[in-house]
């Protein structure tokens, strides 16, 4: 895991902040919801691998 992922899920998240409050303020509160549920999504399938390994890790080193 880089420094690269990191900096990629901040941008979606101030990316996501900034797009929701517009559309609440505008009046769209279910489309605010549903672009922070799509920017959730996003970050997930970026960060399911990672967990996945560290899980296998954890596996092959309590295996005897």
């Amino acid at each position: 895991m880089g420094v690269s992922l990191i900096f990629k899920i901040a941008a979606v998240g101030i990316l996501v902040t900034i797009l929701s409050q517009i559309l609440k303020h505008s009046g769209r509160e279910e489309h605010a919801f549903l672009i922070s549920l799509a920017g959730l999504i996003l970050v997930m399938t970026w960060i399911i691998p990672y967990i996945y390994d560290l899980f296998m890790m954890i596996q092959d080193l309590f295996t005897i």
